[in-house]
Parts: structure tokens; sequence; C-alpha cells
């Protein structure tokens, strides 16, 4: 093999090194927008289920109160 062939040999295995980081980043960029975008969901559902279990407790106390004409 010249050195001509190992220099263009070299050159496109780096060409094709850069192609594949940029895809990866590509890809790890947006993996990291899917988490932060389920990060947000679960928070706004842990929200939900305290407010949930807020209520519920209100409506528990309620029922277990006896009616004025007792």
């Amino acid at each position: 093999m010249t050195n001509e062939e190992r220099l263009i040999d070299l050159e496109i295995r780096i060409t094709r090194q850069d192609d594949l980081v940029d895809t990866l980043n590509t890809q790890v960029y947006r993996q990291q927008e899917k988490l932060l975008e389920l990060e947000a969901l679960c928070v706004a559902l842990a929200n939900r289920m305290r407010e949930f279990a807020a209520s519920a407790s209100e409506r528990t106390a309620m029922s277990d109160e006896r009616p004025p004409h007792y």
C-alpha cells in the first residue's frame, strides 16, 4: 500500500467517523429532549396524584361526619 492510498484510506475513515459522531450526537440530543419531556410528565402526574389524594381524604372526612339531623 502506498502512502497516498494509506492517506486516502485514513481520510475515508475519518469522514465516516465524523458522520457517525454527528449521528450519535443527534440521537443523544433527541433522547435528552425526550427525557426532559418524560420528567415533566412525571412531575405533573405526581402533582395530580397528590391533589387526588388530598381531595379523597377530604371526601372521606366529610363522609365520616354525621348528618345534622342525627
